[in-house]
């Protein structure tokens, strides 16, 4: 590998940017696609599905074979609320290789006990995305499930704003309108407050908290391997 390539993916790695290197088989040469190239690229739609499912693999071209080596960063899912719904979330998630956050400033539900060997953050979530917390970035899912606007809508905010490739709420409708409301009335426009799920997780009938768990890491998954849609101007 060129030394210039291998220093523009080694940057893409640190910055958390999704990234394929793609090698001709005819003749070895190479070159490196951003996902924020994808569209100008003659393999656009081949790219686009390899950077859904994170997978590398051999491809035929027009110039021939070529081998996709993906470069995606690992997934971040961070919860607000240490509620029942986030303890039966967490075997899950590490079994979906998620790295789970759980952030709630409740100290009586923020307990060691309560999510043993989890990242758990007892903070209001505009302190923990200040410090302990690694800013959010499009390969991080948030979801906010405390119910409590006072700890849930900074948490929104913050996820919108960093581009979360998926944002979910709990409640029902009619706390999603109030929610709705307040964001639109803190700045974020319509199609911005449309990014969020809610009500959160996919309509599966859960009525349990591990089932509620279920339905939400089903529909992140969902997300997740979406393939990228073209940019409209």
């Amino acid at each position: 590998m060129r030394a210039d390539i291998l220093a523009a993916l080694n940057e893409e790695r640190a910055a958390r940017r999704a990234a394929i290197l793609v090698t001709a088989i005819p003749d070895g040469s190479q070159r490196l696609v951003r996902e924020s190239e994808i569209e100008a690229d003659p393999l656009a739609e081949t790219l686009r599905k390899h950077f859904a499912s994170g997978k590398s693999g051999l491809v035929e071209t027009g110039e021939g074979q070529a081998f996709l080596t993906v470069q995606v960063p690992p997934v971040r899912l961070v919860v607000i609320g240490g509620v029942h719904i986030s303890q039966a979330m967490a075997p899950m998630a590490a079994a979906l290789d998620l790295a789970l956050t759980v952030i709630d400033p409740r100290t009586a539900f923020a307990t060691p006990e309560r999510f043993p060997g989890i990242d758990l953050v007892a903070e209001w979530p505009d302190t923990a995305f200040a410090g302990p917390v690694p800013p959010l970035d499009r390969y991080c899912a948030l979801a906010a499930l405390t119910h409590d606007p006072k700890i849930d809508d900074p948490a929104l905010a913050a996820g919108l704003r960093a581009g979360c490739f998926y944002i979910g709420a709990l409640g029902s409708r009619k706390t999603h309108a109030a929610r709705v409301a307040r964001l639109g009335q803190a700045g974020f426009t319509e199609a911005e407050i449309g990014r969020i799920h809610a009500p959160i997780g996919l309509p599966i009938g859960a009525v349990s908290p591990a089932e509620i768990a279920l339905s939400v890491l089903s529909e992140i998954v969902a997300e997740l391997r979406r393939a990228p849609r073209p940019e409209v101007a």
